[in-house]
């Protein structure tokens, strides 16, 4: 697989209305693997998606291969994401306004590795920079070491993001809570904020 055979594009209008189930159907697929674990409905995912249609400001880009969505990557701007997230960075003294956030870039597993990732970066930086924008931050989610569903093989993303210019910002945390699989109820999860200055 070579990225050239991929159609990356913002998708906005009828095209976003037109992809926001399968957009449903990926996130779903690919957090149900270690580290989210996310055991998701369909209703939930469709009442999320439905702010990349109706904000302002939201960027939704897609990744295609023949015709099919095997990747997308999500963005907003700070203050219109979830109030706890940009209460978590006001010690930072940077204004939500400044910040767009990183929603979430997933892939399926045979798309990785050819770059997408690097492309969903750029797309999501420029559109921070035609906003505005002077920062990007986003979370991942923090599983112990420990914990009986982590892979032998467990690897983070963080040299990658590191790489792009990204770093852990130290005891800034946000916390949100999803069903894991196998699990009767939601609990919540702690997330490391990461960010880079443009």
């Amino acid at each position: 697989m070579h990225i050239d055979e991929i159609d990356i594009r913002r998708l906005s209008g009828t095209d976003l209305d037109a992809v926001l189930d399968d957009v449903a159907r990926l996130r779903s697929t690919v957090f149900r693997d270690w580290p989210y674990l996310y055991d998701g409905s369909t209703v939930y995912e469709r009442e999320y998606l439905a702010i990349y249609r109706d904000t302002p400001g939201a960027l939704l880009v897609g990744a295609f291969h023949r015709g099919s969505l095997i990747g997308a990557s999500t963005s907003t701007p700070m203050e219109e994401h979830a109030p706890d997230f940009a209460s978590a960075l006001k010690t930072l003294g940077i204004a939500p306004e400044k910040i767009l956030y990183g929603a979430e870039s997933v892939l399926l597993q045979p798309y990785r590795g050819i770059g997408l990732g690097h492309r969903f970066i750029d797309f999501r930086e420029a559109h921070a920079r035609a906003l505005g924008r002077t920062h990007v931050a986003f979370c991942s989610v923090l599983r112990g070491l420990d914990h009986p569903a982590r892979p032998a093989n467990a690897r983070t993303n963080d040299a990658f993001w590191r790489g792009r210019g990204y770093a852990p910002v130290p005891g800034v945390l946000a916390h949100f809570s999803w069903k894991d699989l196998g699990a009767a109820a939601e609990t919540e999860k702690p997330l490391q904020f990461w960010m880079r200055s443009l």
